[in-house]
Formats: structure tokens, C-alpha cells, sequence
């Protein structure tokens, strides 16, 4: 795959960091882009030279136990290979540097120019789509949206809070308001990003910072009179994650935590 444009991710930071378990050095890191296919395997018959595509760390080969239940995508198929950094057929990656392997990334490896995934880790999107805008659909945007209608299951009406404003955060915003939510309350320290959240359709905004030391759990129970139905957290801050936690209707509502870093 010719990677035309890749997006940032806060899991590579984290990756890169030390901190993730299934981190493995030297790798090629990345996941949240769109390309073209170069060339393909001779087994290959699903995609062709020129299609355009996004990159799935999460792979489907609708055949494995996982893939046929309808709510969970835990596809198997790549799994372990991915896990260790190679490509299944042969156990071995596709990079290198002077002689020595370089290993692959979440299946994925979009920080190159040129990237070589399993067939079923790839989702093939229409030619005339932007590149540059769709390449969120491989981790942002797809988080967010999945937070809101399949893990949470937002119904119409219902209140919200999103803590972190970044693309996940304002993903989230934008499937709560597809979802007909009667309210939804932006959190973030950057007013920056606070008029972003309200573009994107927040109906309140809060800086923390702006508080005078006044926890935003407070502030918001104090907004809304018993908490929020929903809060997301998209910071992955343990922190926060306490504070949307009380502000989940003081315990009766649902809290969704997305992200790995803050």
C-alpha cells in the first residue's frame, strides 16, 4: 500500500514510549491513514492495483468465530501474526535495515511510504473519498462513533459529557448528535479546542481551569442537576477518568473510557 496520508495517534506515543506490552523494537509505527494499493499477493482476489483504502489494525475475515457475532470484532484470523509483528504467511516481516528485521505495527505500519498488510486487515472506500479527511476513519473518528452507537448505545434525548476535545473527542460529539442527544457538555483546558467541541455540535462548554479550583464533576452535576445520562472520557487521563465517572448521573448513568494515554 502507497500511504498518500497518515494521521497521529496517541497509542503510537504510547507505543513509542515503553509503555505498551505488545510494543516490539524496531518497528515501523502507525496506524491511521488511508493509500492506494501498489501491488498485491497472488491469493489476493478482493482487492486490485489502484483501489483505494484505509489501513484496520483490527482485522475481518467474516469466517472466524468472532467475525460471525454481530457485536463483537475480535477478528482471529491475523491475530497472531499481527500480535508479533509479521506477516502470517511466513512469520517474517516485510521490512528491514541493512540486513536486520524491522518489525510491523498493529498490522498496519503507516509511517512509511510503502506499507504491506493482510488482505483482511484492509477496507476498500470509494475513489472520489479525500484522502486526506477519510484517513481519521482508521482510528479517530471510528472510535468516537463506536463509543456513542455500540458501546454505549446513546438513545434520543439523552444528556452527555465528553472530556478531552481532540479528533476522538469531537467523534464522540458528532455521533451524539446523530443520535438526537439533548445535550452535550465539552470539556476541555484549550478554548481552542472548547469552539471546536461547540462547531461540531456541544451545546455547553467547561474549562476546568477556569474554575477556581472547583472540581468539573461539580460543575456539571451543578449544570445539569443530577449529572449527565453519558460521559466519555477521551483522554485516557486516570484523573478524569474519576471525574466523568461522577458525573455519570452520580453513579446511575454510563461512563465510556476511550484512549490509552493522556
Amino acid at each position: 500500500i502507497k500511504i498518500k496520508h497518515a494521521a497521529l495517534c496517541h497509542t503510537d506515543s504510547y507505543t513509542l514510549d515503553g509503555l505498551d506490552p505488545e510494543g516490539l523494537f524496531p518497528c515501523v509505527l502507525g496506524h491511521e491513514a488511508a493509500g492506494v494499493v501498489e501491488s498485491v499477493g497472488p491469493d489476493v482476489t478482493e482487492f486490485a492495483v489502484g483501489d483505494h483504502v484505509i489501513p484496520c489494525y483490527q482485522a475481518y475475515c467474516g469466517d472466524c468465530a468472532f467475525c460471525k457475532r454481530p457485536n463483537i470484532n475480535l477478528c482471529t484470523s491475523v491475530r497472531s501474526a499481527t500480535g508479533k509483528g509479521v506477516m502470517k504467511a511466513d512469520e517474517k516481516p516485510r521490512f528491514s535495515y541493512q540486513g536486520k528485521p524491522i518489525y510491523h505495527f498493529m498490522g498496519t505500519s503507516t509511517f512509511a511510504e510503502y506499507t504491506v498488510l493482510h488482505a483482511v486487515s484492509l477496507a476498500k472506500i470509494p475513489k472520489e473519498a479525500p484522502l486526506d479527511k477519510v484517513c481519521l476513519l482508521g482510528c479517530g473518528i471510528s472510535t468516537g462513533w463506536g463509543a456513542v452507537w455500540n458501546t454505549a448505545q446513546v438513545e434520543e434525548g439523552a444528556t452527555a459529557a465528553v472530556f478531552g476535545l481532540g479528533a476522538v473527542g469531537l467523534a464522540v460529539i458528532e455521533g451524539l448528535v446523530k443520535a438526537g442527544a439533548s445535550r452535550i457538555i465539552g470539556v476541555d483546558v484549550l478554548d481552542a479546542k472548547l469552539a471546536l467541541g461547540e462547531k461540531w455540535g456541544a451545546t455547553d462548554s467547561v474549562n476546568p481551569s477556569k474554575l477556581d479550583g472547583k472540581p468539573v464533576q461539580q460543575e456539571i452535576v451543578a449544570m445539569t442537576g443530577f449529572g449527565v445520562d453519558y460521559s466519555f472520557d477521551c483522554t485516557g487521563n486516570v484523573n478524569v477518568m474519576r471525574a466523568a465517572l461522577e458525573c455519570s448521573a452520580r453513579g446511575w448513568g454510563t461512563s465510556v473510557v476511550i484512549g490509552v494515554a493522556a
